[in-house]
């Protein structure tokens, strides 16, 4: 953990997080609902915590997302279910993706208790001060299941660190798209898919882009330049920064137990082919630290 806790232990609990996302029992989950469609289902179990917000609130808090991305699922997702009725759905999804990846052995066993209570002791140990969604769900009751406490954990350190990003990138003055075109010329994720799932029009996106380019941060070939890795460089090391709190609070030997009690289940996450290359968080099995 020589370059830091936060982004030790976001490389190893983000996979697990991401279960909601790529997991076939969250979608079966949404749509049981009444969801339609994977986006309404994405919106609603995310921002569940928050609420029956309107969808300004849920575009600022999610930051990256076109406004009619998010109008489209919301607020018609609450007309299918309550928030507190998406809070349960996702709890027993992640339940039965849980037990399905790890095996009900390794969700049943103390070592697995074990690892959920140190996320949920760090999750709580969160300053949530100005960090929207990681207060909404860090308020949450804790689950008596340890799949889902561990998952509920995870979430809010997830959003902690999110909150943090945002905050990060509005201090830079990176805006949603900008930032975006650094991340995809980085390489850490596809520029297309980035772009569609988030809904831009291309004609934002090249706007984007000459903004980068005039300001040195972009070259003619869609890579970062010197400036532009230096912006990316800066705005990752302040996000690690300010997401180190909870770790630095739970210190560094428990830090390192929960890492190797997390280390297996991101693995098989991984190994599962659920979060695709190219992805929009950034981490697959080629980029993952030690991935196979």
């Amino acid at each position: 953990m020589a370059d830091g806790m936060a982004r030790f232990l976001w490389e190893r609990y983000e996979p697990v997080h991401d279960l909601v996302y790529f997991a076939p029992e969250a979608q079966r989950a949404a749509q049981r609902l009444g969801m339609r469609g994977f986006w309404m289902g994405y919106f609603a179990l995310r921002a569940a915590p928050l609420g029956a917000v309107p969808p300004s609130v849920v575009t600022s808090c999610f930051y990256v997302f076109h406004p009619t991305r998010v109008a489209r699922a919301l607020p018609d997702a609450w007309t299918y279910a309550t928030p507190a009725d998406v809070v349960a759905a996702r709890q027993e999804a992640v339940d039965e993706a849980m037990t399905r990846l790890f095996g009900a052995d390794t969700v049943g066993s103390a070592a697995f208790a074990q690892t959920a209570d140190l996320a949920w002791q760090t999750a709580a140990a969160a300053d949530t001060t100005g960090r929207v969604l990681a207060a909404a769900n860090q308020a949450l009751e804790r689950p008596d299941r340890p799949t889902a406490r561990l998952w509920q954990a995870l979430t809010t350190l997830r959003e902690h660190r999110g909150d943090s990003h945002v905050a990060v990138l509005v201090a830079l003055g990176i805006g949603p798209v900008e930032a975006m075109v650094l991340k995809a010329a980085a390489g850490e994720t596809d520029a297309a898919l980035l772009r569609e799932s988030r809904k831009w029009p291309q004609e934002e996106w090249a706007a984007a882009e000459a903004r980068l380019r005039a300001d040195g941060r972009l070259a003619e070939d869609g890579s970062l330049t010197p400036a532009g890795a230096a912006l990316r460089t800066e705005a990752e090391a302040l996000t690690d920064a300010a997401a180190e709190g909870p770790w630095t609070a739970l210190g560094a030997e428990r830090a390192g137990r929960l890492a190797a009690l997390l280390e297996p289940l991101a693995h098989a996450v991984h190994e599962a082919g659920l979060m695709p290359a190219g992805n929009p968080v950034g981490l697959t099995r080629g980029t993952y630290p030690g991935g196979r």
